[in-house]
């Protein structure tokens, strides 16, 4: 008697099995294939091995009332790929890339961040740092859960995206992203989020490191910091890590 095979994983990553029987050849995903510009070459890349990262669009380095506008940053620019964000991500998921919300959200307890990186966000001991609550309406900086942790107002998350809370700049340290990606089977990523310079560059570095492809999609992608860094971001992407490209070519692509 032939016994039904049980599912067992998240495809492209999964078996069938059952008492006797365990299939481990993961049937591939039918390829998407399409040939997308860049500013230094013209990709061919795969759909169905693509998914985009959004890093830190979230209250406390967005709004005008989260963490980085109470310290006096400025942060308009930080809100400008919100409008690209919106247009990219609903042609995106409708040819099932997924869409990965990369936010800092700290634990409460705090146990897994140093000194070090308290210093760093609150050099004198006196001002509000990780953890701390805001003047303005008590949410707890970079705390997960929180309001300051939150994707800002303006951009939508789906009960079919998928969330990660990272607790340094790269959100492949001590996180389940490169687990997830890699039960996804996807090894090409499209970059966006704040700050360029910081948290999206060093995710970004990491995931070259780690072997995936990287594009990152410059009108997605801002930064509170000066010009400069913003554009030795872009030079250090293009000459070492990556691609960039624009969300205009994206979905011209993604429209043919």
């Amino acid at each position: 008697m032939n016994l039904p095979l049980r599912r067992l994983g998240v495809e492209p990553n999964a078996w069938t099995v059952n008492q006797a029987i365990a299939d481990i050849t993961r049937p591939p995903k039918t390829p998407q294939t399409v040939i997308l510009p860049t500013e230094t070459k013209t990709l061919h890349l795969d759909l169905a091995k693509t998914a985009i990262v959004i890093i830190d669009m979230q209250n406390d380095f967005c709004h005008p009332d989260g963490w980085l506008a109470h310290i006096g940053v400025d942060v308009t620019p930080a809100r400008q790929p919100i409008a690209p964000l919106n247009s990219l991500l609903r042609e995106l998921r409708a040819v099932d890339v997924p869409v990965i919300w990369l936010n800092w959200g700290n634990r409460p307890d705090l146990l897994n961040i140093s000194a070090g990186l308290l210093h760093v966000y609150n050099p004198t001991g006196e001002g509000v740092g990780l953890g701390d609550p805001l003047p303005s309406n008590g949410a707890k900086v970079l705390m997960a859960g929180s309001w300051a942790a939150a994707v800002v107002d303006g951009l939508q998350q789906l009960p079919e995206d998928i969330c990660v809370d990272k607790y340094r700049m790269s959100g492949f340290w001590d996180t389940p992203l490169d687990s997830i990606l890699r039960n996804l089977g996807r090894t090409t990523l499209l970059f966006g989020g704040v700050n360029a310079d910081q948290c999206v560059m060093s995710t970004l570095c990491d995931a070259n490191f780690l072997g995936y492809d990287c594009i990152l999609v410059k009108d997605c992608t801002a930064t509170t910091s000066p010009e400069y860094c913003w554009l030795a971001t872009l030079y250090n992407v293009k000459q070492c890590f990556g691609f960039v490209t624009d969300s205009e070519a994206i979905l011209k692509v993604l429209s043919s």
